[in-house]
């Protein structure tokens, strides 16, 4: 039965207090969505909807041996990598990932700026992540100011996000998907893109402030689906389904952006069984 069992995501990210965003939100998505989660810390955040309000980093050699062990012991069917906050733990992250697990789906969040505005990646570091652990990943998942960030150019409009999602394409990646949600509009433009393909995804923008973990929340909920198997262009429309619903049905929690309904999925069945 172990042998077989898929749907192994191994989360390598910063934890986040308030419970809605990073390794908190990570391990209630693939949870939600009948994964196994296992975590590598990379960082302690003190946060809550307001913002970040500390960050303490985690060794190298600690968030290494954390990899390290539960790829040796247990395995991954996928990885997903989020805050890595310096160039050395990405080094250490992509290292790992390439030895231990070099068959398993990897989605890179290249989480770079919490939503209230706090620096979660030192900028050093973006040249490490686009030379050592871009070139691993089936799928990155930027959002409009990260894909900026990325290829030094803006990333404001649909056409943007399309020359932008070539680009990153150029950095070796699979795949590309390039979050609109940052960019102004009625109407959400996700762009999906290979070597050989590039597709629109679109959604009615839902008026809320509880938007936090999104970014965080969909690159899991996109590793938790290709863990069990499912073709990179079904992971991601159920990734978006599955946020969609999230967010619509937030708790309402905090007094700035909060957080999502994770575990909707598992309401939903439990209403179904009533």
């Amino acid at each position: 039965m172990s042998d077989e069992f898929q749907g192994r995501v191994l989360i390598i990210a910063g934890s986040d207090s308030g419970g809605g965003a990073g390794i908190q939100a990570d391990i209630k998505t693939v949870t939600a969505l009948g994964g196994y989660a296992m975590t590598a810390v990379t960082a302690i955040t003190v946060q809550d909807t307001l913002g970040v309000h500390g960050i303490h980093e985690i060794p190298v050699d600690i968030v290494r041996a954390q990899i390290a062990v539960t790829l040796a012991d247990i395995g991954a069917d996928a990885v997903k990598t989020g805050m890595l906050h310096s160039a050395e733990i990405i080094e250490a992250a992509a290292e790992e990932i390439s030895r231990l697990a070099p068959d398993a789906a990897l989605v890179v969040d290249p989480v770079m700026v919490a939503k209230g505005g706090a620096a979660l990646l030192k900028s050093e570091a973006v040249d490490a992540l686009k030379s050592g652990l871009i070139p691993l990943a089936t799928i990155i998942t930027p959002n409009a100011p990260e894909a900026s960030a990325l290829t030094g150019r803006r990333v404001e409009t649909l056409e943007d996000q399309k020359a932008a999602a070539d680009a990153l394409i150029g950095l070796g990646c699979e795949a590309v998907l390039i979050k609109g949600g940052h960019i102004p509009g009625d109407t959400i433009f996700d762009v999906l893109a290979t070597e050989e393909t590039i597709e629109v995804m679109s959604s009615p923008r839902i008026d809320t402030r509880h938007t936090h973990g999104t970014g965080c929340t969909l690159a899991s909920a996109i590793a938790a689906f290709l863990a069990q198997g499912a073709e990179l262009r079904e992971a991601v429309e159920a990734a978006r389904d599955y946020v969609h619903m999230a967010i619509l049905t937030a708790p309402g929690f905090g007094k700035g952006h909060g957080p999502l309904n994770h575990g909707w999925t598992v309401q939903a069945l439990e209403d179904e069984e009533e």
